[in-house]
């Protein structure tokens, strides 16, 4: 008989805040051909991130992640661990969880899989966005390890839930408590990607970047665009929440020197809001279903810092869905629509 299996896919972290396996993480990170696709040349672009990048970034990392780090481990992993137990409560299906870097490794949850006579499988990327250098190449490395481990398997995946209903409404809700305190701006700030992998996405070469206001006019190519779906996310959250125009804007945060990334940029908003008489402000980090590095430690602690030394009086962080109930009715929901239809999106 057939047996299906349910596979969380998340970025993942070091093993610990040591240097050598920072960097190991590092390495294998920025060494992927869809985050750092520049130099097109492997072995260039493997230097460049081997011997410039991960040398000289892996300390300054590794003191970040000691600031978040918990006695159990990495944030991420842990709390990923949580969505995973409490969804196995909700279905008879097994529910693993792999991580695109790092542990629990993708090849080796196969294997588990496989052992245990899994012959199709549910990819769930914990990103609500289609970008080249998230949901894109975690979803290829578990097709292009499967092939070799094991070529019978049936791979089907969710795909990118930016403007889901139950997503949204999943959204609104967990920062309901956090909108209902007092505070002169909501600031959405997203992860950024560079402008350059945008175009690229774009397989009509026509309209991202070309079509004036692309991101709200409807195309195809909103199909494989990150910042046109961060914008529809944004968007269907401000009117579900009933936001005011004006009261709440969209920033990117986390870049890489040397070309131009997705802007405004979340750290020169922390900077410059308070003079503007933004004294109270609310952050959410909507491309994040958990809270890591880019949440815990750029933005709660720096980003923090940073606005209240440019005359911020109150910061605060509306925590990701994390494993709230409503992150794990809305996984729950996805997976029963999949067993009794084969949908794998909204």
């Amino acid at each position: 008989m057939s047996k299906s299996a349910v596979l969380l896919l998340n970025l993942g972290s070091p093993d610990s805040t040591s240097v050598p396996d920072v960097r190991r993480y590092l390495e294998e990170f920025l060494g992927d051909e869809r985050v750092i696709d520049k130099p097109a040349i492997g072995f260039l672009r493997s230097l460049l991130v081997k011997q410039i990048i991960c040398r000289f970034r892996a300390p300054k990392s590794a003191h970040a992640y000691e600031s978040i780090w918990t006695p159990e481990g990495s944030p991420l992993i842990l709390t990923s661990k949580q969505v995973q137990a409490k969804l196995q409560t909700r279905t008879t299906l097994p529910v693993e969880l792999a991580m695109n870097y790092g542990n629990p490794s993708i090849p080796d949850v196969l294997r588990r899989l496989v052992n245990q006579g899994v012959d199709r499988l549910l990819l769930f990327p914990q990103y609500p966005h289609y970008a080249m250098s998230s949901w894109e190449t975690v979803v290829v490395k578990v097709q292009r390890e499967a092939a070799v481990i094991a070529p019978g398997l049936k791979i089907e995946c969710v795909q990118p839930y930016y403007g889901d209903a139950d997503y949204i409404e999943a959204l609104v809700a967990s920062a309901k408590p956090y909108l209902a305190q007092p505070h002169d701006h909501l600031l959405f700030s997203y992860h950024g990607i560079p402008v350059r992998h945008l175009t690229k996405a774009d397989s009509s070469h026509a309209h991202c970047q070309v079509v004036p206001d692309c991101c709200t006019t409807c195309s195809p190519a909103h199909a494989t665009c990150y910042k046109a779906q961060v914008t529809r996310t944004t968007q269907l959250f401000a009117e579900k929440a009933g936001l005011k125009p004006g009261s709440w804007s969209i920033t990117f945060q986390s870049r890489l020197v040397g070309e131009p990334w997705l802007s405004p940029y979340t750290d020169h908003a922390f900077e410059e809001m308070p003079g503007r008489g933004i004294k109270r402000l609310l952050v959410i980090t909507p491309a994040f279903v958990t809270d890591c590095l880019e949440t815990l430690e750029e933005i709660r602690v720096e980003g923090a810092e940073d606005y209240k030394k440019a005359g911020g009086e109150d910061f605060t962080h509306i925590p990701c869905l994390n494993d709230q109930p409503v992150w794990i009715d809305f996984l729950d929901k996805r997976i029963r629509a999949w067993q009794e239809t084969g949908a794998v999106s909204a």
